[in-house]
């Protein structure tokens, strides 16, 4: 691991991920909020640091909430999004926008992602609403349609499951 990203591992306390790379919760809203769609309360806000090392990525998941990723420090994160139900693959460098990249992007609920690091790291904060719970996340795995259209349509992509 690149001894910044060690570092930023030390000085913020990260531990890994089951998606992949290293994070830790920074906020948990004390406001509460019914999402409506069968989940039950959830806090309505939380905040997390993740890196991404080189090596590192971000299995194929989705989220039953919204998530901002916020670029902090580092390389760019390439960033790929399949919309529920449209499969058309993007692509989105989050990172300095003076480089080309976008320094945040939006992923709506339900949307397949997968992340990696462009160079040695990449620290970005996640902001997800309603907050984020370990059983709302899906990982790719688990859905055998959406991994028949990975497989069929972009092959390259399956090591990232």
């Amino acid at each position: 691991m690149d001894h910044r990203a060690a570092e930023l591992v030390r000085a913020l306390a990260l531990v890994p991920h089951p998606e992949g790379g290293h994070y830790r919760e920074i906020h948990r809203s004390a406001a509460a909020v019914a999402p409506g769609d069968g989940r039950g309360g959830r806090a309505a806000l939380t905040v997390i640091h993740f890196l991404l090392a080189a090596g590192d990525f971000s299995r194929w998941h989705r989220l039953a909430a919204d998530e901002v990723w916020v670029h902090l420090e580092g390389d760019g994160i390439r960033l790929r999004l399949l919309d529920a139900g449209v499969p058309e693959l993007r692509e989105v460098t989050l990172g300095d926008a003076a480089g080309g990249g976008v320094p945040l992007q939006v992923i709506p609920a339900g949307t397949w992602q997968t992340a990696e690091p462009r160079g040695p790291f990449g620290l970005a904060a996640f902001l997800v609403a309603p907050a984020f719970e370990f059983a709302d996340e899906t990982y790719m795995e688990s859905d055998p349609a959406a991994l028949r259209v990975l497989h069929e349509r972009w092959p390259e992509l399956a090591g990232f499951v």
